[in-house]
């Protein structure tokens, strides 16, 4: 069964809109894990759109399953991740005028800055993930330098199924092809196989299917159904999308 990992962001995005104090995201997550999330997934920003410093303070002795942040790799995010101790650092590419994350690591052109983030988490005891296109050279960097586990950046197979699988078009198999293979190659390479960005309910299976993947983070997918039929329901409904009914 793949694991699956509920992004939270989205719900602190909501909560920030009005500069309220609900929706909660601690309170999210808790509903999460009680309909059977495997992790809770967050990302930090430098511009803290979303998720703010004191949710991780109290994400940190909340979360009962994993934690997972995300963050860029800076020295003030470094100092966050060291101070609440997740269980799992995934670091990503950041630009301010981003609406989402566009892209996976150029591990290639930013070892300078990501190594050294890198071995100052790995020091503190922290699990650390790459987020990367799918794309060899990227694997193969990563595992050059000591990760643990990678996330593979499913958004051009996102795209190429917006509205659903789309088995028919070749668009839709070499996007579905190439996760296949990039999965194998980080196996190979001893990483552990994460994905995720844009997966909905109408197009996680194909990528749950691929054996070397170990868990999804979806995030606003769920969030958006959670709007009408509450979290709880929303996990459950991924989760039986992503691996079938529950026996």
């Amino acid at each position: 069964m793949t694991r699956l990992g509920v992004n939270i962001d989205h719900v602190a995005t909501v909560r920030q809109a009005r500069g309220a104090v609900e929706p909660d995201p601690v309170a999210a997550a808790v509903l999460a894990e009680l309909a059977g999330a495997h992790g809770i997934t967050v990302h930090i920003r430098a511009d803290r759109r979303h998720i703010q410093d004191w949710d991780l303070a109290l994400l940190r002795p909340t979360v009962k399953t994993r934690l997972n942040i995300e963050m860029a790799a800076t020295q003030e995010m470094v100092d966050i991740a060291r101070q609440i101790g997740p269980d799992v650092v995934t670091l990503v590419p950041e630009r301010p005028e981003e609406v989402t994350t566009e892209g996976g690591l150029n591990l290639i052109e930013q070892v300078d800055v990501i190594g050294p983030a890198m071995g100052e988490l790995s020091q503190a005891g922290l699990e650390v993930s790459l987020f990367i296109d799918p794309d060899s050279r990227q694997i193969e960097a990563a595992g050059q330098l000591g990760a643990q586990a990678v996330e593979l950046n499913t958004a051009a197979y996102a795209e190429a199924a917006p509205l659903g699988l789309a088995e028919w078009k070749d668009e839709f198999q070499a996007e579905l092809n190439n996760l296949i293979e990039s999965a194998r190659q980080a196996a190979d390479c001893r990483l552990r196989v994460l994905a995720g960005h844009g997966l909905t309910y109408r197009n996680v299976r194909p990528v749950s299917d691929i054996p070397e993947v170990e868990e999804l983070n979806i995030g606003h997918n769920i969030v958006s159904r959670a709007v009408l039929v509450g979290m709880e329901r929303a996990v459950r409904q991924m989760l039986e999308a992503m691996n079938g009914p529950a026996d």
